[in-house]
């Protein structure tokens, strides 16, 4: 019997019963906490033949304690956080789930665009507290929309902003133009979808910073920035700034820079409640997403502790 650890808070939280799923095949699933904070993990990593892994670090010092590890399997897409390089050189593959919440989170991006243009959270808020006066609003059809990142999330946001009838453009170094333009959207330099964009919706991988008082300084004074991907990917003092100073109308993110870690954030200043919306990384949070996460993750776990490969290997750079 193979011993999985899982540190994802949502695996097997679907209308699958992935924990029985494993059993079936001869495994047992073992939980350990999201964070990976090393002192917790270290035992339960001692006797782990696979890991399923969430947000949390995976580094080389995780690895030194898995004595028995065959397999990383990233609970998502992004793998920054997991020391490839480590792995490799531990013989450890490494996989994730690409495509399984490119639909929950493209949903999620333009549930987004809507309630920032059109002040749904502060109008809620309002109504609370006895005020019933009215914030004029902008509709999602008439603005030019730029999408940083057109993988499959950004396409999927691309294709359901097809409906509203809004023009789109798309900066992604990665994909030949004639790839973006069947997918529906103008190809454009970073910089220029910037400056040309009413809203702009981010999904690109972390660990680079992609909005800062440059890029903001040459945006249309009352612009929107969506955020559904990584929160370092924007200066967040600049992004304050630039709300305070009107160059934005308003910042809508399902994170910030270190997550939970980030209550300090200038984002969550009172003064920026009406402007800002935060959600906590609930863009992947529906039973549809959990499902697939989870499903993939565990079929590349199952079929490497057969000594098949993973079907989803990440390479390391």
């Amino acid at each position: 019997m193979g011993v999985i650890l899982v540190t994802s808070r949502s695996f097997s939280d679907g209308d699958l019963d992935l924990v029985e799923r494993a059993a079936v095949a001869g495994h047992r699933i073992l939980r350990g906490p999201a964070h990976h904070d090393l002192d917790e993990l270290r035992v339960l990593l001692h006797g782990a033949d696979a890991w399923i892994a969430g947000t949390g670090p995976v580094t080389g010092a995780h690895l030194a304690a898995a004595p028995k590890l065959k397999i990383i399997a990233r609970y998502g897409v992004g793998t920054e956080a997991v020391d490839l390089a480590a792995a490799r050189s531990r013989g450890i593959p490494v996989s994730n789930t690409p495509g399984a919440n490119a639909d929950a989170v493209a949903d999620h991006a333009v549930g987004l665009m809507l309630a920032a243009l059109r002040f749904v959270p502060d109008g809620d808020r309002r109504v609370r507290a006895g005020d019933w006066g009215v914030r004029r609003g902008r509709e999602l059809g008439a603005a030019t929309v730029g999408i940083v990142g057109f993988g499959r999330i950004g396409q999927g946001v691309a294709k359901r902003l097809s409906g509203f009838g809004c023009r789109i453009l798309a900066a992604d170094p990665f994909l030949p133009a004639e790839v973006v333009r069947a997918a529906g959207a103008v190809p454009t330099g970073l910089d220029e979808l910037f400056e040309t964009a009413d809203v702009i919706s981010l999904h690109a991988p972390g660990g680079q910073l992609l909005v800062d008082a440059g890029r903001l300084a040459r945006m249309r004074r009352g612009s929107v920035i969506v955020n559904t991907a990584r929160g370092d990917l924007i200066d967040e003092a600049a992004v304050a700034d630039a709300l305070h100073d009107g160059i934005l109308a308003g910042y809508a993110a399902d994170t910030l820079d270190g997550d939970t870690a980030a209550k300090n954030s200038p984002l969550l200043a009172d003064a920026l409640a009406d402007r800002v919306i935060v959600t906590p990384h609930l863009g992947a949070q529906t039973t549809q997403a959990v499902d697939n996460m989870g499903s993939l993750s565990l079929d590349d776990v199952i079929a490497v502790l057969k000594g098949s490969e993973p079907r989803f290997p990440v390479t390391a750079p």
